[in-house]
């Protein structure tokens, strides 16, 4: 069975990879790491208790584009390494597969992550390190139904509603209890007095989608509801609103238009 170090600077997908590889039966551990630092001290480490200690790593799946050291920065270390872990990339870009595989990793496995596409790099691992039979008696095969990644934005369940996924179940979160957006690269992460929910789907799209429902841009990184502002500061020359008991900035080129909304949905 494997021993593993998933590597991802975004939180939710290194969540998301954590849990496919703890549901495949010949994973025997899977550990996380978000940054290239911790991603090295953890390989240090098991390089020291050497492949067969207690700490010894057998796979590190690997992201490629992360802050500080890239995941191929990460493989070339590795390569110098008499006895390194396999290397399997997880991306969602498609132009590093040459450089990837001239580092010899073991597959390079596309975002968004498709259970049965991990499933086949798990397989080629266990092969390339003679353990491809290794699984617990009365453990099942790993299911190569696909299963949505964290969180995906199915889709507006009406003018109301949006459907997100979460662990495989799906919700369905009213707009207008939505306060409001967080851009997180490629995906959005819509907040509410409840919590969060993450959804693959750009900022930008939910701006020219949720117009109409009184959700303007304040930054590039958030869109808010005008209804769920409780107050808006200007400190400074720094404007920033107060959406429950976030305090989120709003950037020069939006602030005289925030302005004026809120001073027109006031007056309604």
């Amino acid at each position: 069975m494997l021993r593993v170090l998933a590597v991802d600077d975004e939180k939710p997908l290194l969540e998301e990879l954590l849990y496919l590889l703890r549901s495949d039966p010949r994973v025997r551990s899977a550990e996380g790491a978000s940054d290239a630092t911790g991603a090295l001290r953890r390989v240090t480490r098991a390089l020291e208790s050497g492949p067969d200690g207690p700490d010894g790593i057998d796979v590190v799946f690997l992201d490629i584009h992360m802050a500080g050291l890239t995941g191929l920065d990460i493989a070339r270390l590795l390569a110098g390494f008499a006895r390194p872990p396999l290397i399997v990339f997880v991306t969602a870009h498609e132009g590093f597969a040459v450089q990837a595989f001239d580092l010899k990793a073991v597959d390079y496995v596309l975002k968004p992550v498709r259970p049965e596409r991990l499933a086949e790099a798990v397989r080629r691992a266990c092969a390339q390190l003679g353990r491809a039979e290794e699984a617990p008696a009365g453990r099942p095969a790993p299911s190569v139904a696909p299963r949505p990644a964290p969180e995906a934005v199915v889709a507006d369940r009406g003018p109301e509603q949006i459907a997100v996924e979460l662990g495989g179940v799906t919700r369905f979160v009213a707009i207008a209890d939505i306060a409001y957006v967080e851009a997180q690269g490629d995906y959005a992460r819509l907040h509410t007095d409840e919590g969060s929910h993450l959804v693959r789907i750009p900022l930008s799209t939910l701006e020219e989608r949720w117009a109409a429902r009184g959700f303007v841009r304040i930054h590039r990184r958030h869109l808010v509801s005008l209804a769920r502002i409780d107050e808006l500061r200007l400190d400074s020359g720094t404007t920033t609103v107060r959406v429950g008991a976030a305090e989120l900035q709003v950037s020069r080129r939006h602030s005289r238009e925030l302005r004026d909304l809120l001073m027109r949905h006031a007056t309604g």
